[in-house]
C-alpha cells in the first residue's frame, strides 16, 4: 500500500508562525509505573547527540516478531532523535520527507534530539556527539533522557524533556511511543501503535535550519518502509505546525494521542475519514476517504440530486444552476430567477426593497453585493464571499459537504474487530479497551463513565454527566435548514397566503415543493443561529441582508399586484 502525503497538510502549513508552537499544550498524560527512578523503565540511553541504542531483542514482548511492511523483525533500536528503527540504528538528525529513511522506521517524533548535559553549570555539553552505537552508560538523569520498558506483550519508549542540538533546553518536548499486541482479531505478528504527546515546544534542531528551535526542516511523524516507496505520515510533518498538531489534535478523538494498527505489515486505514477527490463533477467530487477490507478508497460524500439554485454543481453534470429541460429553479409566479447562486426577486415599478439595489439584469441584489463575483459554490452575504458550509456546526459524527452535513460513518465498513468512530475505523473497545474516564458500549464504541448504563430516547445521546441531551444541541443546520432528531433536514414550505385566485381568473398556479426550491425550503433567508432557537432547531427565518429579499419584497410585489387590479377595475359610476 502506497500512502501519498495528506491532503490535509494545507489546513496544518497555514498556521501562524508565532503559532505554531509556543503555549501549545495536549491533554495526555503519559504511561508510567514502568520501573526505574521516574516510572519510564529501568532502561535508558546515557548524555548524547545523534546516538542509538544496541539492538533490543523484542522475544520478551513479541515471541513471534512484528510484521512491518513485510518482513519480520524480532529486534529493534531506540534512536536518540526521536524514533526507533529496524535492521540497524538511525542516527540522521534532521528529517528527509516520507518515504526517504535508510531503515524501516517509527517516529513519533523524527527531529534532532539533543539528550547532553551541562552538569558543572559552565555552558558546555558534557557527553557524546555524533553517531554513537550504543549510547554511552544511562547515569539516570532526572529529565533531558531517552527511557524503556519491554515487557510480555509491549514496549514503551520515552522522551522525557528532551531538548534540541545544540544542547539547548529552552524549549521541551516530552513524548512517547508505544507498541503493543493486540488483544484479539490480529495475527501472531500485528501489532499497535500508539504515539502520545505530552509537552510540545520545539521543532527544529540548530543544525537543521532552525533558531531557537523553531524554523528550518522541522519534526516528521508517521512510518516509513525505508524502501522510498511506502509511508505513512501524519499531517502537518515538516510545517511549523507539526508539535502544535500532535499535542493538541489526535486520529482517535483524544488531543494528543494518535494510535494505528499494523495488519499483515500494513498501517491500516491511516487515512480513513479524511477528505479527498474522486475526479468526478460538481458536488460529486468531494469525497472522503471509507475503509474497505483494511484499505482506504475515495468515495463521494454527497450523491448526485437535483438542480438547485445555490451555485453548485448539484446534478453533477458539470453545469453549475442549470435548470433541467427549462424549467426554473426559482419561483416564477412570484418573479423571482437564479442569480448568483440564489433566488432573487426582479426589480419593480416600486424598485427593491432596503438594503437592496435593482442590478442590469433586472433583479433586486444586495446592494453590498453589487460588484462583488463569487466563485462557484460560494454566495455573498453582506459584501463578503463566503461558502456553503460557513458558520456550520452539524450533530455529532456528521460533517459539512457542499452545504450539506453527512454523516461519516454512511458506508464504511471497519470489519468483526472494529468500529467507526467519525469516519475512522478503530478497534471495538472490548478488545482495545477505553481511556480512563470511558466505559464500553454494547456497540463496541466508549462512551463517557457516566453513560455506561443510561439509555436515552431517540433524538437525544447521552452527555459526559450522563444526561440526555437534545442531538440538536449547539447544532448550527446550513442554510436552508433546520436540525430535527439529529439530522439537518430542509425547512418545511411555507403555506398560501390565501386561496386567492389568479388575476385572469383562472386556477391559481401551484408553488414548487421543497425539492424544486432553492436550498430546500420556501424562505431562501433562512441561516444558522448561534444556538437552537427552540428544541430541534437550529436555524432561524430572517429577512437579512445577503439572503432573499424575502418578505420585504414579497410585500412590494403584493401591493404592486394589488395597485394593478385597482386600474382595471371597472368605474363605479
Amino acid at each position: 500500500m502506497v500512502v501519498a502525503r495528506s491532503s490535509l497538510v494545507s489546513w496544518v502549513a497555514a498556521v501562524a508562525w508565532l503559532l505554531a508552537v509556543p503555549g501549545a499544550a495536549a491533554q495526555a498524560s503519559l504511561l508510567d509505573g514502568l520501573g526505574g527512578p521516574l516510572g519510564y523503565g529501568t532502561s535508558c540511553l546515557g548524555p548524547n547527540d545523534d546516538g542509538s541504542s544496541e539492538a533490543i531483542d523484542l522475544s520478551t514482548a513479541f515471541p513471534g516478531g512484528l510484521d512491518f511492511f513485510g518482513a519480520t523483525y524480532t529486534e529493534l533500536y531506540v534512536n536518540t532523535n526521536g524514533n526507533v528503527s529496524f535492521g540497524g540504528p538511525l542516527p540522521r538528525y534532521t528529517p528527509r520527507a516520507f518515504p526517504a529513511a535508510t531503515r524501516p522506521l517509527v517516529a513519533p517524533y523524527w527531529a534532532d534530539v539533543d539528550i547532553r548535559l551541562d552538569d558543572d553549570g559552565d555552558g558546555a555539553c558534557e557527553g557524546s556527539a555524533g553517531a554513537v552505537t550504543p549510547a554511552p552508560a544511562c547515569h539516570e538523569p532526572t529529565d533531558n533522557g531517552v527511557w524503556w520498558a519491554l515487557e510480555p506483550g509491549r514496549l514503551v519508549v520515552t522522551w522525557h524533556e528532551v531538548g534540541y542540538y545544540d544542547c539547548h533546553r529552552d524549549k521541551r518536548m516530552r513524548f512517547q511511543l508505544v507498541l503493543s499486541r493486540p488483544a484479539r482479531c490480529a495475527g501472531d505478528r500485528d501489532f499497535d501503535v500508539e504515539f502520545r504527546y505530552a509537552r510540545c515546544e520545539w521543532t527544529t534542531g540548530d543544525r537543521s535550519g532552525g533558531v531557537g528551535g523553531l524554523g528550518g526542516v522541522e519534526a516528521q511523524a508517521g512510518f516509513d518502509a525505508g524502501d522510498g516507496e511506502h509511508f505513512v505520515e501524519i499531517p502537518g510533518s515538516r510545517t511549523p505546525a507539526i508539535a502544535r498538531t500532535l499535542c493538541t489534535e489526535s486520529n482517535v478523538g483524544e488531543p494528543g494521542i494518535w494510535r494505528f494498527r499494523i495488519r499483515a505489515g500494513q498501517v491500516v486505514c491511516a487515512d480513513a475519514g479524511r477528505p479527498c477527490d474522486t475526479g468526478q463533477p460538481g458536488i460529486c467530487g468531494l469525497g472522503r476517504t471509507v475503509c474497505v477490507e483494511g484499505r482506504t478508497e475515495c468515495r463521494p460524500a454527497l450523491e448526485a440530486r437535483p438542480e438547485t439554485c445555490n451555485g453548485l454543481d448539484d446534478d453533477c453534470d458539470g453545469e453549475v444552476d442549470e435548470p433541467p429541460d427549462g424549467a426554473s429553479l426559482c419561483d416564477e409566479p412570484l418573479g423571482e430567477r437564479c442569480e448568483r447562486g440564489r433566488c432573487t426577486g426582479r426589480c419593480t415599478e416600486f424598485g427593491c426593497p432596503p438594503g437592496f439595489t435593482c442590478s442590469d439584469e433586472g433583479v433586486c441584489v444586495d446592494s453590498a453585493c453589487l460588484d462583488v463575483t463569487c466563485d462557484a459554490g460560494e454566495r455573498c452575504v453582506l459584501g463578503v464571499c463566503v461558502g456553503p458550509c460557513e458558520g456550520v456546526r452539524c450533530p455529532v459524527g456528521q460533517a459539512c459537504h457542499a452545504g450539506r452535513c453527512v454523516d461519516l460513518c454512511e458506508g464504511v465498513d471497519c470489519g468483526e474487530c472494529g468500529v467507526c468512530v467519525e469516519g475512522r475505523c478503530l478497534e471495538r473497545c472490548d478488545v482495545a479497551g477505553c481511556p480512563e474516564g470511558q466505559a464500553c458500549a454494547a456497540d463496541g464504541r466508549c462512551v463517557p463513565a457516566a453513560c455506561a448504563a443510561v439509555s436515552c430516547p431517540p433524538g437525544t445521546r447521552c452527555a459526559e454527566d450522563g444526561s440526555c441531551v437534545d442531538l440538536c444541541d449547539d447544532v448550527a443546520c446550513p442554510h436552508g435548514e433546520r436540525c430535527t432528531m439529529g439530522r439537518c433536514e430542509p425547512l418545511p414550505v411555507m403555506p398560501e397566503p390565501g386561496p386567492e385566485p389568479a388575476p385572469d381568473g383562472g386556477p391559481r398556479p401551484e408553488r414548487p415543493d421543497a425539492s424544486t426550491r432553492p436550498e430546500g425550503g420556501v424562505d431562501a433567508g433562512s441561516a444558522p443561529a448561534a444556538g437552537p432557537a427552540e428544541p430541534g432547531c437550529a436555524c432561524r427565518v430572517t429577512d437579512r441582508p445577503g439572503g432573499s429579499p424575502g418578505g420585504a419584497w414579497l410585500a412590494a410585489s403584493l401591493l404592486g399586484l394589488w395597485l394593478a387590479r385597482r386600474r382595471r377595475r371597472p368605474a363605479s359610476r
